[in-house]
């Protein structure tokens, strides 16, 4: 039952905290205990910042508009 209410959170969240754990190469457990741990102590305002994250989470191509490639630092 914990399983599938954990598969369940994961599967339907915003991704913010499997994308930092992907980033930092920690588990996305402990950084979902760490954001709650800190919610406790700080009244909710890493809930906040969470929000935030994932509004630039799902709009991250807002947010980098039209990069092209280049192959080395001389190419303009």
């Amino acid at each position: 039952m914990i399983k599938r209410i954990q598969h369940w959170f994961e599967s339907h969240a915003f991704g913010v905290c499997e994308w930092w754990g992907d980033k930092l190469g920690i588990k996305s457990t402990k950084i979902r205990m760490y954001f709650i741990y800190l919610s406790f102590f700080t009244v909710g305002s890493p809930v906040i910042l969470y929000f935030i994250m994932a509004f630039v989470l799902e709009h991250k191509t807002f947010f980098k508009p039209f990069k092209s490639k280049r192959r080395s630092v001389w190419d303009l």
